[in-house]
């Protein structure tokens, strides 16, 4: 499922739209930030983990991606081998009574590494693990298991975003993996989805997780306010025409346009997400195409949770 969404004044692209919400229906809410005191350890790997038989192949690839957004000219063989090898030392050395898998713990290893490349990826790593950005260094420390669960990313600059959102949907796999393994269905809604294709690694790694989000009884739902970005990439825009469920709210008229032609929409359909009012747009289900209106009504509770308009009241 898609929502596409034109970006408004009156919208806030982050996170914190949902956790008025969340809060009031007993949720847990989980502040993503630089010296926040919530901790979402990226080295969490639950049982069933991954695709292969081996998921610390898996965790070894996402750790790749982590590493491509330390350093943007990216990685060489050398420095993905060394990686490589010390993910696996690490689960390693846990299952025989060491340490609990963290970043400080990758990094503690990666120093004893004899490689100078070693030494290089431990200096990048520094960061995030013994300097303000490590909000994933540590072990977790909050309620993931919670019913509904929401991850703030409303002050998580932009230096720690992409890698924020990959920690957040690598502890998403994991709980659909918990779920499946007990036989429940799991929702997931991923705001600022454009992110997410930004670099090559995290597109990878996020399509991988698209795939076994369903496979593993979970209904995903990508928003964004920033279409362009997601037609931009060939990943992306599979995703996007592959979408049985696809709400389209009010669109620029490039955006349009190239929406057009991906979806095969007419000129005529297209005028219902063109200038359109708040709650107005089209949904595509299957080949089908229908406009909509959908305007919530003010004088409820719901909407005083859930609106991000300037000048409107939360409770």
């Amino acid at each position: 499922r898609t929502v596409l969404r034109r970006e408004r004044a009156s919208n806030r692209p982050d996170l914190a739209d949902y956790v008025s919400l969340i809060n009031a229906l007993g949720g847990e809410s989980i502040r993503i930030a630089a010296g926040s005191e919530d901790h979402v350890n990226a080295m969490d790997m639950v049982e069933g983990y991954g695709e292969n038989n081996n998921p610390v192949i898996d965790k070894s690839e996402f750790v790749l991606s982590l590493f491509e957004q330390l350093d943007k000219d990216g990685l060489g063989p050398k420095e993905k081998s060394i990686i490589d090898r010390c993910v696996a030392y690490v689960y390693s050395d846990y299952q025989h009574g060491g340490a609990f898998p963290t970043l400080c713990v990758l990094r503690e290893k990666l120093k004893e590494q004899p490689e100078p490349e070693a030494q290089d990826l431990a200096l990048e790593l520094e960061l995030f693990t013994d300097g303000s950005l490590n909000a994933f260094s540590h072990e977790t420390n909050v309620d993931t298991q919670n019913r509904i669960v929401v991850y703030d990313i409303m002050d998580l600059g932009r230096q720690l975003k992409t890698m924020g959102l990959l920690v957040i949907t690598d502890a998403m796999i994991n709980r659909v993996t918990e779920n499946w393994r007990k036989g429940k269905r799991t929702h997931i809604f991923i705001d600022e989805f454009h992110v997410l294709f930004e670099n090559e690694y995290s597109a990878a790694f996020f399509n991988s997780a698209w795939r076994r989000f369903r496979k593993r009884d979970a209904f995903p739902t990508a928003i964004t306010q920033n279409v362009e970005y997601l037609l931009d990439s060939v990943s992306a825009s599979t995703m996007l025409s592959n979408s049985e469920f696809i709400v389209m709210l009010n669109q620029a008229p490039s955006d349009g346009e190239s929406l057009a032609n991906l979806l095969n929409i007419s000129a005529e359909q297209m005028r219902y997400i063109t200038n359109a009012d708040a709650g107005c747009g089209l949904i595509k289900y299957g080949s089908a195409l229908v406009p909509f209106i959908n305007r919530f009504p003010k004088k409820t509770k719901l909407y005083k949770l859930m609106t991000t308009k300037p000048g409107d009241e939360r409770l």
